[in-house]
């Protein structure tokens, strides 16, 4: 039952921050790159009593892996204008996981630890 809730609440979210970029491109923007599912899923990890050390490395991770999701918000607002829509999606993914991928073989070969 406990899921139920979390899906409708997070759900409930991401259709809020929708209508309201619908509103309003600024504030839109604005509200969609605040850290809210972060801080539900931050919620939900204490509501269900994981450690804290499980949830600081949780933050961590989270921000050692924002980094590369940036050059796809660099390149998309380009790319949509040359490419359309679901071509610019496409790109973007595959740029995205590229940085990913990179970030995750940086951080073994150099051994980066959490804490």
């Amino acid at each position: 039952m406990f899921i139920f809730l979390k899906i409708i609440i997070t759900a409930f979210v991401i259709v809020i921050v929708s209508e309201i970029a619908k509103l309003n491109d600024r504030i839109g923007g604005l509200v969609a790159a605040l850290p809210i599912t972060t801080l539900l899923i931050l919620f939900w990890m204490h509501y269900e009593n994981n450690s804290i050390e499980k949830i600081s490395n949780h933050v961590s991770y989270t921000l050692l892996y924002v980094l590369p999701t940036l050059p796809m918000f660099l390149v998309f607002p380009y790319l949509i204008n040359k490419f359309g829509f679901y071509w610019s999606i496409i790109i973007s993914v595959f740029i995205t996981t590229f940085f990913i991928v990179l970030v995750h073989f940086l951080t073994k070969k150099y051994g980066y630890k959490i804490l």
